[in-house]
């Protein structure tokens, strides 16, 4: 009944019923295509399976009433999603920011710039950038940890100390002073810390430069008698400074060679004639720099010529090199810049007073020649990763001789060899000279130095002097180490003073080559120097090493040879020969102090160097 009535009173909607008949008492239904029965059940899929099998094309597709299949999920919402940043990702993020910020010395609002927002953005959307105020604080931090780390390496050094110090001004005409420090590692590795660039809000006077050099190193816990050296330009005020640290705490006092490289050279520039021409190569320069015209001709005569496309190079007043630079490129690109000149486009007719004369081209190719060996001095002397102040008396020695080899044909070119001779003369005077009243730091360093221990750039005399020198300080240093001291006793028994010894008759008749009596034994102390008077001995008399060879190298495989006068080389040959690994202070100091951070706190300054300077190290 319940069959009867659902099939009698269903509606019969589905379009297969076109095809079918229903039989309800016999509860079956036939195919009106091919008569054929079949059992019917209350639904349609028997019919619709019947004509896709039977009859297939008889029902459309589309009018097919079964179910549509389900839609087969994707992976899309799942890629689609957002990524989420998780703690320790925003800290790396954060991390890498400060980083890029400190070591390519940009300024901190520049987190606050829209493009550089929407970049961060770009790299992960969830990721939220601090604001400049946090990056201020995480660098602050960081520079905490930074300054404990170099605290505490200077403080394991157990060799002296050198100082490199200049004075500098900011474009907010802040002044600053900038001071690092060198030293020798146990591995012999030359190594370099940035320790202050220190604001002065007083009048640069020796005595505040003293001051304020003594601030810093207490600042780091050094020990004024771990200091062996101070390098410092040759303004009056720093060498007044340090003649003061030198009478107060015995530093050694070291002009910049750099510094006074730069002197003799600007002397012999400033020679009329060289200074003409030098000023017409200047002003030559700065029309192609300033005429698109003319530099667009001058590359396509280049072309023709077949001479390297170079630019001219424009040269900078305070850098006697730039001015070197300038001229060998100008020499370089001699032929193609006079073509150039000589087109009408270029140089209307009536106006060719851009181009050198003849002789003043060449008093130029004189001047190269003449400047070419101060230009290589300068550079290898500004090296901060090898030993420097043990070569400046035999490069000084070789800079003469150079210049008095060199042949200048012209009138100038002998003028320019005339001053710059007397310039290194005068103001090298007293680089080599050597006097028992006081240690000359730059001839003991190129005496420990296994390149130079033969001592050739000063008289046989001075150098016996200088190895007796050495070999007191190696006892001294020996003494130091050992922890050995002169206390009476041991100093009257060397004097044959002992209570009860021989008498004053018996120490004169007795022959140097006579036995020691028990009592008479040598002290453990006159072992050691006897010892050390060997070793310095042997030192000496070994055949130098090859000048392209690196002495640091040397020391390395040789410290078990020579234990004492390896200690005495750490503190030597630390000492560099110019300043100028605090004028790379400042040369950071002035891109971190550029138009858009001028407003920079001065104990930021401080930090942002000290912090750039010493990545290098592996520190920051």
């Amino acid at each position: 009944m319940a069959a009867s009535y659902t099939a009698a009173t269903r509606t019969k909607t589905s379009k297969v019923w076109e095809h079918f008949s229903l039989d309800t008492a016999n509860k079956k239904i036939t195919c009106k295509v091919c008569k054929a029965d079949l059992a019917y059940h209350g639904s349609t899929s028997v019919m619709h399976e019947h004509l896709k099998r039977k009859h297939v094309g008889q029902l459309n597709e589309t009018e097919s009433d079964s179910p549509r299949p389900k839609k087969r999920a994707t992976m899309d919402p799942f890629l689609q999603k957002k990524q989420t940043c998780t703690p320790q990702q925003a800290t790396a993020l954060t991390e890498s920011v400060l980083q890029m910020l400190i070591y390519d010395m940009r300024p901190l609002s520049m987190v606050d710039g829209a493009g550089f927002q929407q970049m961060i953005t770009q790299f992960n959307p969830d990721y939220i950038l601090p604001s400049r105020t946090h990056f201020t604080h995480l660098m602050e931090q960081k520079y905490s940890t930074t300054f404990l780390k170099v605290k505490e390496i200077l403080k394991e050094v157990n060799s002296s100390l050198t100082l490199t110090c200049d004075v500098w001004t900011s474009r907010a005409t802040e002044a600053y002073l900038g001071v690092s420090c060198h030293f020798i590692t146990k591995d012999w590795q030359m190594k370099t810390f940035n320790l202050a660039t220190l604001p002065l809000e007083e009048r640069h006077t020796a005595t505040n430069i003293m001051i304020w050099m003594e601030e810093v190193i207490e600042k780091f816990d050094i020990l004024p008698s771990k200091i062996k050296a101070i390098v410092h330009d040759n303004g009056s005020n720093m060498v007044a400074a340090a003649r003061l640290l030198e009478e107060k705490h015995g530093w050694s006092s070291v002009r910049c060679a750099g510094h006074t490289l730069q002197l003799i050279v600007n002397s012999a520039l400033k020679e009329p004639s060289i200074s003409k021409a030098t000023g017409a190569a200047r002003n030559l320069v700065e029309h192609f720099r300033r005429s698109e015209l003319a530099n667009s001709k001058l590359k396509k005569k280049q072309q023709q010529m077949n001479t390297a496309e170079h630019k001219l190079i424009q040269d900078v007043s305070t850098r006697w090199n730039s001015t070197y630079y300038m001229v060998v490129r100008l020499l370089e690109q001699r032929w193609p810049v006079t073509a150039t000149l000589s087109d009408p486009e270029v140089t209307p007719r009536g106006k060719h007073y851009f181009d050198l004369k003849p002789e003043q081209w060449v008093l130029l190719e004189e001047l190269v020649q003449g400047l070419g060996p101060f230009e290589c001095a300068t550079v290898f002397l500004s090296g901060q990763e090898y030993a420097t102040a043990s070569c400046l008396p035999q490069l000084v020695k070789g800079l003469q001789r150079s210049i008095q080899q060199t042949q200048f044909e012209t009138s100038s070119g002998k003028a320019f060899r005339a001053i710059a001779g007397k310039g290194i003369s005068e103001r090298w005077e007293n680089l080599n000279t050597v006097s028992a009243e006081r240690d000359n730091p730059l001839v003991l360093a190129a005496a420990i130095d296994p390149r130079f221990r033969k001592l050739k750039f000063i008289s046989p005399e001075d150098g016996t002097r200088v190895q007796s020198t050495v070999e007191v300080l190696a006892i001294k240093e020996a003494k130091a180490k050992t922890g050995i001291h002169d206390d009476p006793e041991l100093q009257q028994k060397r004097r044959g003073h002992v209570p009860g010894g021989k008498s004053a008759l018996d120490n004169l008749l007795q022959s140097d080559t006579d036995s020691l009596s028990e009592e008479e034994e040598e002290t453990q102390e006159d072992k050691k120097i006897q010892m050390v008077r060997r070793e310095v001995q042997m030192f000496f008399t070994e055949p130098p090493i090859a000048k392209k060879d690196d002495p640091l190298s040397w020391w390395r495989e040789n410290e078990g040879r020579f234990p004492t006068l390896s200690n005495l080389a750490r503190c030597l040959l630390c000492i560099p020969a110019t300043s100028t690994p605090a004028e790379r202070i400042f040369s950071a100091a002035g891109n971190i102090c550029s138009q858009k951070r001028a407003s920079l706190t001065r104990d930021h300054v401080d930090m942002l160097t000290f912090l750039s300077m010493n990545k290098l190290n592996d520190i920051a």
